[in-house]
């Protein structure tokens, strides 16, 4: 386990809900990715590198709504801006992206 945080560290986090618009593969990045370009609603579009080609096809992911971190500074990753850090969890056969159980509204804030 890690550091103990605060309630306060917490509500610093910005997690918010957005559906993938559009994926491409991402032959520059070190490990094997995808670019995703998410839909967060009146947040607009933001994109970012997911490292989830093992589970998942760029076919099933448009469409799909995921969980994001969106108030990180963007980051430099190969020739590819990522502005975003969408949520998974980890298992033998790759990362599980986190969900939605139910479809929400794109750029509703999960508290």
């Amino acid at each position: 386990m890690k550091t103990d945080i605060t309630l306060q560290d917490v509500t610093k986090i910005d997690l918010r809900v957005g559906t993938v618009l559009k994926v491409l593969d991402f032959p520059k990045a070190h490990k094997p990715a995808y670019q995703l370009y998410i839909d967060f609603g009146d947040l607009g579009l933001k994109k970012t590198s997911a490292q989830i080609t093992d589970l998942y096809s760029k076919e099933e992911l448009v469409g799909k709504q995921i969980i994001a971190v969106v108030n990180f500074p963007p980051k430099q990753i190969a020739n590819f801006m990522s502005e975003c850090l969408v949520l998974g969890a980890t298992t033998k056969a790759g990362v599980s992206i986190l969900q939605p159980e139910m479809r929400v509204k794109n750029g509703r804030v999960l508290k």
